[in-house]
């Protein structure tokens, strides 16, 4: 991502400032149409004497760029633009390391602008950076191409008129010499049937010269033409195959936490100048087959008509690939879907302002339908020609929406913001596949008129694969499904094939993502071992790339269920997401908790420390629980019931650290107000404003705590969790439940029941309850 594009996503305050950067010296104008260039230019710095030539490239990069702006609302711009040259021209000239430096220096405070709004440095990617200047370049370079090829057509245009023209003069000399030779002949009729044949035969010597040069000219600029289009599907195909697919795999991968480097707002603009070169082209190509259509008939070459028609074919097929290609999805809907819940998704085409789609407002509809429509709607268009509509398997409300321009952005989207899926129509499952492991996907349709109707162009886009659910219960799973497609899904694959195994680094790196974008914290090595720990359940190797290589499953991620648990390795990573991202974040990014340990060890590490020592881990046993670990008298280790989100929205874990005296010492031996007291709910001095004192909530250790220090090891058995022994749960009732949440029948008896909207993460507990 390009230093600039950062700027512009600045809030508005910070947004001002770097416009202050940029004055009379330094035009933003001139800063945005050339940041690519100018960043790729001034990152790093340059020998002086490579910096004597920089204005003259810096005033003919302007130019070009200008050159560039054909459509009436670039106007201004334009002429900014070469204003702003000249004035570099005339002050800079004999000083370029002067303007050089100042540009330096404008660029640095334009980075610190953003690193103080941002908090994160700005690491330039001169790599990224070059590849961007050299795709723009290249368009330059068809554009130039595709002037020069404008400039002999009026050429050729006009030597065939003229020839035209002296043909016709010569046959009406030749009827006039004819005519005369019929007559008496007479010394005048002789002198002038001489004179007559002496300009036809010097109008022949012209005609056959002009035929010669316009036969080289018209085989001239076919040939160029075609060297035209073969440039232009060699940048359409860096575009779009390379670009704007790597766009569309962050937009994926952002799903799982991954910051986008990418902008969809300057692959537009090199899409937009592609759409201007390659319907250009498409009319020269045009312009010359209609030139050679009204040509005389002894003149025309039929060979000709057939390489025009031919590359007239090629031209299109370049406008359709990149119509149909760049009706992209802005804003995906929700990976993770609810019946009868609003969602929202945006739709947008990138060449829609270039091509003035927006003149005849398209409508866009959506439908949802099953990975094997998807499969079959994917077939059938790449075989050529229309296929059957696919079939719904799902209604949607409020699903049609007509595209807007908005003049400013150049943009032709529309944004669905009140959708809501109604009912949802399941596919078969097999074996041990579940309701959650359904891959579904949002169709976008739409029909997008260009010329004014001359081409007509049939488009369609599908969204990321979405699960839907009915219930919050369902949502973990459904999201173990999306992270895993989000991760692994191959480039080009069939709709929606993913691998069964991966390695676990790349596991490891998915689940950390995952945890860092939801936290703002990241994982050491030692938590990725311990999440290692939990799928493999066996012992792992100590060398890391030997851990990293080994090969874990689909079932092993989300399917089984750990040892004496009903729950698996997923839904346990998933709910200490959860708990840390709405309760503990601050404490998890300030190293205070040490979360991913086993209780033995735990144990062992606190035996050796004096008493009143602790620390925190996450509950092996509870789902999204976090415990309190502590060395007692005689160097006993007691554990405290675990706190879940619904304890620690009435009181935080901070001042539940305040509460118990007993606790000391952040392991190894942190005094805890030296660390936990910034985190300590002030206390209130004052009544509240209708008369009454507002009562607090105090965690404390039940009285007969010394003389029976079992209760803190085992959990309460009244509390009603999946991780202890409840009377809600009999030994054999986890594996009902589980086969229940995964039935059809338990989507039906949700639809009408109403949900616990509280806390849709709770999953176990509000199943119990109800």
């Amino acid at each position: 991502m390009t230093l600039w594009t950062r700027a512009q996503q600045l809030p508005p305050e910070c947004l001002q400032k770097v416009r202050m950067i940029y004055v009379d010296h330094f035009p933003i104008e001139v800063r945005h149409c050339l940041a690519s260039w100018i960043e790729s230019r001034i990152w790093t710095a340059e020998p002086e004497d490579q910096q004597r030539s920089f204005v003259n490239e810096l005033v003919q990069e302007i130019q070009t760029n200008a050159d560039l702006m054909l459509s009436p609302d670039m106007f201004v711009t334009k002429m900014k633009l070469l204003e702003a040259a000249k004035n570099f021209h005339m002050q800079y000239s004999h000083a370029p390391q002067e303007l050089y430096a100042y540009m330096r220096r404008c660029l640095a405070l334009e980075m610190e602008v953003i690193q103080n709004a941002m908090g994160t440095p700005y690491v330039a990617q001169p790599h990224t950076e070059r590849k961007y200047s050299e795709l723009i370049t290249g368009l330059q370079t068809v554009r130039q191409k595709v002037n020069i090829a404008g400039e002999e057509i009026r050429s050729l245009q006009a030597n065939i008129e003229s020839l035209s023209l002296q043909y016709h003069e010569c046959l009406k000399n030749k009827g006039h010499m004819n005519y005369l030779q019929q007559q008496t002949v007479t010394t005048e009729r002789r002198d002038l049937v001489a004179c007559l044949r002496g300009q036809i035969e010097d109008t022949e010597r012209k005609l056959n010269a002009l035929v010669a040069q316009i036969t080289q000219s018209q085989m001239e600029l076919v040939d160029h033409m075609k060297e035209n289009i073969t440039n232009l599907r060699q940048l359409q195909s860096q575009v779009l195959d390379d670009e704007l697919i790597k766009w569309k795999r962050e937009q994926q991968l952002s799903g799982n936490g991954v910051p986008m480097q990418s902008n969809l707002n300057t692959i537009q603009e090199w899409c937009e100048l592609l759409a201007d070169l390659i319907w250009t082209t498409r009319q020269q190509v045009n312009n010359v087959a209609r030139i050679n259509s009204k040509t005389i008939v002894e003149l025309r070459q039929p060979h000709l008509a057939e390489m025009l028609d031919d590359m007239s074919k090629q031209v299109t097929g370049l406008l359709s690939t990149l119509v149909t290609s760049t009706f992209v999805i802005e804003k995906q809907p929700p990976q993770v879907m609810k019946t009868n819940t609003r969602f929202t998704a945006t739709v947008r085409l990138l060449v829609g302002g270039q091509l003035n789609v927006y003149m005849t407002p398209p409508r866009v509809s959506v439908v949802i339908i099953s990975e094997q429509q998807a499969q079959l709607l994917l077939k059938s268009d790449t075989q050529a020609g229309k296929g059957k509509q696919p079939v719904e398997c799902g209604d949607i409300l409020n699903n049609t929406g007509t595209m807007e321009y908005q003049p400013t952005s150049r943009q032709l989207s529309v944004s669905f913001r009140n959708m809501q899926l109604r009912k949802i129509k399941r596919a078969e499952k097999k074996g041990t596949e579940s309701v959650m492991d359904e891959k579904l996907t949002l169709l976008f349709q739409s029909q997008f008129n260009v010329g004014g109707g001359e081409l007509v162009f049939q488009v369609w886009t599908l969204s990321l694969p979405v699960v839907v659910i009915v219930h919050g219960n369902q949502e973990p799973h459904g999201w173990a499904t999306v992270t895993w497609d989000n991760a692994f899904s191959p480039p080009g694959r069939v709709p929606f094939a993913v691998p069964d195994k991966v390695t676990w680094g790349q596991l490891a790196e998915t689940l950390s993502l995952k945890f860092s974008s939801a936290t703002g914290g990241s994982l050491s090595e030692d938590n990725l071992r311990f999440l290692a720990e939990k799928i493999f359940r066996t012992s792992l190797p100590l060398n890391t790339m030997e851990l990293n290589a080994m090969a874990a499953s689909w079932t092993q991620f989300c399917k089984d269920a750990l040892p004496e648990r009903n729950f698996t390795s997923w839904e346990w990573f998933y709910m200490v997401v959860k708990v840390t991202r709405d309760c503990l974040r601050t404490l998890w990014c300030d190293r205070l908790i040490m979360g991913f340990i086993q209780k033995k060890q735990a144990e062992d590490m606190l035996s050796k420390c004096p008493p009143g020592t602790f620390l925190l881990r996450f509950s092996d046993s509870e789902l999204g629980g976090i415990t309190i670990a502590w060395t007692g008298d005689g160097n006993e280790v007691f554990s405290l019931q675990p706190f879940t989100s619904r304890d620690l929205m009435l009181r935080s874990l901070a001042d539940r650290v305040f509460d118990l005296t007993q606790l000391q010492f952040l392991y190894p031996n942190v005094p805890k107000d030296d660390v936990f007291s910034k985190y300590y709910t002030k206390p209130e001095n004052e009544m509240l404003k209708n008369g009454y004192v507002k009562p607090v909530l105090v965690t404390t250790l039940p009285p007969y705590m010394s003389s029976s220090p079992a209760y803190a090891h085992s959990p309460d058995s009244h509390r009603n969790t999946p991780s202890v022994n409840s009377s809600y749960f009999g030994e054999a009732t986890p594996i009902q439940v589980d086969s229940l949440m995964n039935s059809d029948l338990f989507e039906q008896i949700r639809a009408y029941e109403p949900d616990n909207q509280s806390d849709d993460f709770d999953i176990y507990s509000d199943m119990c309850l109800k």
